[in-house]
């Protein structure tokens, strides 16, 4: 039987020692607070009848999210006829919900100082995000899930990883040993070294910067291939096990076309993932061949 994405319960015990442990990391590393604009666009955008207006001078008070938003609007990735010249523009083409999500992204990027390796992790994070949402878009028999869904979680997914960067100096070694092991999950080498992991920390800032319950809990899980224990219950909705097993197939087609990332990830959930999403082994060549622009692509 192949191994599954780990459908996850904890008993009172060890909910309670988790609780502690994510206030000791919470307060340890300095998961960054919902920026003041993004609570006001959430705030804005939660109303019954939000006002585009409003939420128009929000987002125009930031010259670099303004500007970034209308480039997501305008990006080959949603395939819109019309080009967005406005703030507005972009709010009516992408719709309150993605263009929040699409604003917490560009919030996020902006907030670790810009160095080689940064700069690599987000161009590699943007492309896995594409490559996600163009692979929900794709016939297959597995779970369904939406294409800014795929997107939102793809760039989220790591988000982890800048934070303990910051927070450990010797994260890098951590990370490189991560990426190489190949009997061990990925979150259990980095808790060796931080007592914590990049998964946990990721999942922490998405639900404090109001992202949807089922992509926070897969970013939180996201490194989880285990089998169920017998007679656990899951508290990984289809959603979230549709999210990470995308996001793994997208970040294997990565790697594929750019040996760039390398990591031990697929050998270890690949199987189950391509279960999830009803393709096998065979569909692999026609996804290699049909996604090598959106791999390659600088946008």
């Amino acid at each position: 039987m192949p191994n599954e994405i780990k459908n996850t319960s904890a008993s009172d015990a060890d909910s309670s020692r988790v609780g502690t442990l994510l206030e000791s990391a919470i307060r340890d590393i300095g998961i960054p607070p919902c920026p003041a604009i993004l609570e006001k666009i959430n705030t804005e955008m939660r109303k019954d009848e939000p006002d585009f207006r409003h939420l128009t001078r929000i987002i125009n008070s930031d010259v670099g999210i303004a500007a970034g938003l209308i480039a997501i609007a305008n990006s080959p990735f949603f395939g819109f006829r019309n080009r967005a010249r406005s703030v507005d523009e972009a709010l009516l083409m992408l719709g309150l919900a993605v263009a929040g999500r699409a604003i917490a992204g560009i919030i996020l990027r902006k907030l670790f100082p810009l160095t080689p390796s940064l700069e690599r992790f987000w161009h590699a994070s943007a492309c896995i995000a594409r490559l996600s949402g163009w692979l929900v878009q794709q016939d297959h028999q597995g779970i369904k899930i939406r294409a800014d869904d795929a997107y939102t979680f793809g760039l989220f997914r790591d988000s982890g990883i800048p934070m303990l960067l910051k927070r450990f100096n010797h994260y890098p070694e951590v990370l490189k040993n991560a990426n190489a092991e190949k009997a061990l999950s990925f979150t259990a080498v980095e808790e060796a070294s931080c007592s914590t992991n990049h998964a946990m920390v990721g999942g922490l800032l998405a639900q404090s910067w109001w992202l949807p319950d089922d992509i926070c809990l897969a970013i939180r899980y996201h490194h989880d291939y285990s089998p169920p224990e017998p007679g656990s219950r899951s508290v990984l909705p289809p959603t979230s096990r549709g999210l990470i097993a995308t996001a793994l197939l997208a970040e294997h087609l990565f790697q594929h076309h750019t040996g760039l990332s390398p990591t031990q990830e697929w050998p270890k959930g690949g199987p189950v993932c391509l279960r999830l999403l009803g393709l096998t082994d065979e569909d692999l060549p026609r996804l290699y061949d049909e996604s090598a622009t959106i791999a390659t692509s600088n946008e």
